[in-house]
């Protein structure tokens, strides 16, 4: 499938603000908007703070984390179409090289607006930063990010330690792109079909099309907010979840064929793992990014708490990705490992064999039952 699985439609014309690029507006809509969701006033005060820089910026650079997920580029575009839409010169980044948009995301509008990190300035004005849990995941960006007098951390990663200037990080939120939709209302942008399109990839792929536990009546409720605006959300779910090449079926036989379930592991919850070595995605023309679903099917065998993949990049390195069915904190393992991410989500990055690898994440798990 190629193309927008909705009618692409512009951030332009869709609200009272949209179109506007005096600094008075976009500051204006504090005065004006209704009060805030969250109770914190120190959260709150943030969130005024991130809205007058914006307001102040001619220049905003929108960069998320290393390989992009739904959540991560679908937020940064997002905000990226709203902020054009108001006037801003706005670039969208993230730092690899080369830099590579998942195929199961090439349907995302707003694609025009990313450029190489090479070219985002090396002092930025403003730098947004969306979904990044660690600033080891700005890759290439790294530099530039901490070179901006304002970065502002829009993320719910729980494992976030905190970096940048300004903070808006809500462990609670099931997805990045619900605090993009905080900030697109705050900004007075009302929601069309690209903006949504957007964000509704980035709330679905975050919750596992809304499965997860992180998923509550208030993700419900903007997902039908989302759909209201006539999104083709079986277009969109299809090409995340049920598209893929016939090369991923033979790299996705080999991994399970290499899969192990360890009864004892995890306190005795079980594990299960396995790992796809770098030659089999060249054997088949396979992405690493193509194979970040396959935790998904690891992860459904009942005698396991605990899943593990382990995909190999072609320097040897040795990304990580597990899930917890609710009883292990694996983010809190995979910080021992130098990683992080959700409690019952989370990865991590080695350079040791399989082998030593698995062995180390055996011993992070025992003691870490929720």
């Amino acid at each position: 499938m190629t193309g927008e699985p909705a009618a692409a439609g512009s951030a332009a014309g869709t609200g009272s603000t949209t179109g506007a690029s005096s600094t008075d507006t976009v500051e204006g809509a504090l005065a004006v908007l209704p009060g805030p969701r969250t109770e914190e006033s120190g959260f709150e005060l943030v969130w005024q703070q991130v809205v007058v820089e914006i307001g102040r910026a001619r220049s905003i650079d929108l960069i998320c984390h290393i390989c992009p997920d739904g959540d991560a580029l679908g937020s940064a575009l997002a905000a990226g179409l709203a902020l054009r839409a108001l006037g801003k010169e706005v670039r969208v980044s993230f730092g690899d090289d080369p830099q590579i948009v998942p195929e199961s995301l090439a349907f995302l509008p707003g694609q025009e607006l990313i450029v190489p990190a090479a070219e985002v300035p090396d002092t930025p004005e403003l730098v947004l930063c969306f979904d990044v849990a660690a600033e080891s995941r700005l890759g290439l960006l790294h530099d530039k990010a901490f070179a901006a007098p304002v970065l502002a951390v829009l993320d719910h990663h729980a494992s976030n330690p905190g970096f940048g200037t300004h903070q808006l990080i809500d462990p609670g939120a099931p997805a990045t792109a619900v605090l993009v939709d905080e900030l697109l209302r705050r900004l007075g942008v009302e929601l069309d079909q690209s903006l949504a399109t957007c964000l509704y990839t980035g709330v679905a792929t975050d919750t596992g099309s809304f499965r997860y536990r992180a998923t509550t009546p208030a993700t419900h409720e903007l997902a039908g907010r989302l759909l209201a605006t006539g999104i083709r959300h079986d277009l969109i779910s299809r090409q995340l979840w049920d598209t893929s090449s016939f090369g991923y079926l033979k790299v996705l036989a080999g991994a399970l064929d290499r899969a192990v379930y360890e009864p004892d592991a995890a306190d005795g919850l079980g594990l299960v793992w396995t790992w796809v070595p770098y030659q089999d995605l060249v054997l088949f023309s396979v992405t690493v990014e193509e194979i970040e679903g396959l935790i998904d099917i690891l992860r459904r065998p009942a005698e396991a708490e605990v899943a593990l993949v382990l995909k190999q990049d072609p320097d040897g390195t040795l990304r990580g990705s597990s899930r917890s069915k609710g009883a292990v904190d694996v983010a809190a393992a995979c910080a021992e490992l130098g990683g992080g991410g959700h409690v019952f989500a989370a990865g991590f990055s080695a350079r040791e064999d399989v082998d030593a690898v698995v062995e180390r994440f055996r011993a992070a798990l025992r003691a870490r039952r929720d």
